[in-house]
């Protein structure tokens, strides 16, 4: 895979394993430092995740069209430096006594916004380095490294936080961050940006265009639409199945590890599989059957009961799940850099991403209320049951696309 890929795939792949496992292994670092080290309450905390993910959103609008006109590779290294300075001021300034939640919340919306750009830059960079069938390997790559992480980061990560307190997980996330930057130094391909138009500086239509070209493509509009709602629809359940097995159901905290650890195995295997049943089967007839699959399975969190036969329940409603997206996944990401115009690729991406974030944090909100008012188990109930409908935005077929080089009004550079 490596040598056929090529090398400079490979440190860019490289970079993404580094910045990935720092990420999961500090994950509930800030909600941790928030409640043990500053005491914050619960509606502080809540704030603490939504305000980050709202905000970084909003700023990503704007940076779509700064990323799209300039070298993919300084900004993904200049996106990595901000994120180190960010995270390892916490740290430094709990060392020094001064770490306060203002602090924390200033942290969260910088690393979030520069992670939305970071990630615009490398998706548009990955489709001017890597072409044609080869693409999709590249994207399982990453998504059987996304997974990996997920299932080993967070363990490890709470084993450090409860021996040398969370803190520690944030400094290493910060020299993740610093491996990241010295990998996509190592990269030799050339680099690619669009060229500016006459007009000058940043204008109000440009914020839309993302926005634009993903409405003008129906097969974009609707893995778009797709992939939006079951992302927000999952993540909203997620804070109430921490509430229903960690609250009502005392279930002790490694055990509520193991019921999110196990399953990511699942994300890895199936990753793996994407290339071979796409070689066998066809890309859209696989991206059909596994996105359909991956919606009906969330459903059978609706049985989860207290005790043992409850955590069985949730690993291995959670293994199917997370085993489908690890196929599914790979092939959506190909599809949509694929039907993007290379010169777009980092507007769109960041539009996607920030309308994503934006529909998470509202869902977050909303299933928290209806959660109140009713219960946990009743609205993570709804979400499995409105996801049911969400295969129907997928495309019921993908056109080919005509794949030209360097005739998008790409301006490819060498070094």
């Amino acid at each position: 895979m490596r040598g056929r890929l090529g090398r400079d795939f490979a440190w860019l792949w490289s970079a993404y394993a580094a910045s990935t496992y720092g990420t999961w292994l500090a994950f509930g670092a800030f909600p941790l430092i928030a409640v043990r080290v500053l005491d914050s309450s619960a509606v502080a905390v809540a704030l603490l995740e939504a305000a980050g993910l709202t905000v970084a959103a909003v700023v990503a609008f704007a940076l779509g069209p700064w990323v799209e006109h300039r070298a993919k590779r300084p900004v993904m290294i200049t996106m990595d430096l901000v994120r180190f300075v960010a995270m390892v001021s916490v740290p430094a300034a709990y060392g020094l006594g001064l770490l306060s939640y203002g602090q924390l919340l200033v942290v969260s919306i910088i690393s979030g916004t520069a992670g939305i750009a970071f990630s615009a830059a490398s998706g548009a960079y990955l489709k001017h380095l890597v072409r044609g069938a080869d693409l999709l390997a590249a994207n399982g790559r990453f998504e059987g490294t996304a997974w990996a992480a997920t299932a080993a980061g967070p363990p490890l990560g709470g084993a450090l936080a409860g021996l040398l307190g969370p803190v520690v997980t944030v400094l290493a996330d910060a020299v993740s961050y610093l491996l990241s930057a010295f990998a996509i130094l190592r990269v030799r391909a050339g680099d690619v940006a669009t060229p500016r138009g006459r007009a000058t500086g940043l204008r109000p239509a440009d914020l839309l265009h993302g926005g634009r070209l993903i409405l003008g493509d129906g097969v974009l509009r609707g893995l778009f639409l797709n992939s939006i709602l079951v992302g927000g629809l999952i993540m909203a359940t997620a804070p109430l199945l921490a509430v229903l097995l960690l609250g009502q159901y005392h279930l002790p905290a490694w055990q509520y590890g193991l019921a999110f650890g196990i399953p990511a195995l699942g994300g890895l295997l199936g990753a793996r599989l994407s290339v071979r049943l796409v070689s066998r089967h066809g890309r859209h007839r696989v991206m059909i059957v596994f996105g359909w699959l991956r919606s009906v399975f969330p459903l059978g969190l609706a049985l989860v009961q207290p005790g043992v036969p409850g955590l069985v329940t949730v690993i291995v409603v959670e293994g199917l799940l997370i085993t489908c997206m690890g196929v599914f996944n790979p092939i959506y990401a190909t599809e949509r850099l694929r039907r993007v115009p290379a010169g777009h690729a980092a507007r769109v991406l960041s539009t996607w991403s920030a309308v994503g974030k934006l529909l998470q944090a509202a869902l977050m909100v909303g299933w928290g209320l209806l959660a109140t008012l009713t219960s946990p188990l009743a609205a993570i109930t709804l979400s499995g049951v409105l996801l049911l409908a969400t295969p129907l935005l997928l495309p019921r077929r993908t056109p080919s696309v005509a794949v030209a080089a360097n005739t998008s009004g790409c301006d490819v550079r060498v070094g």
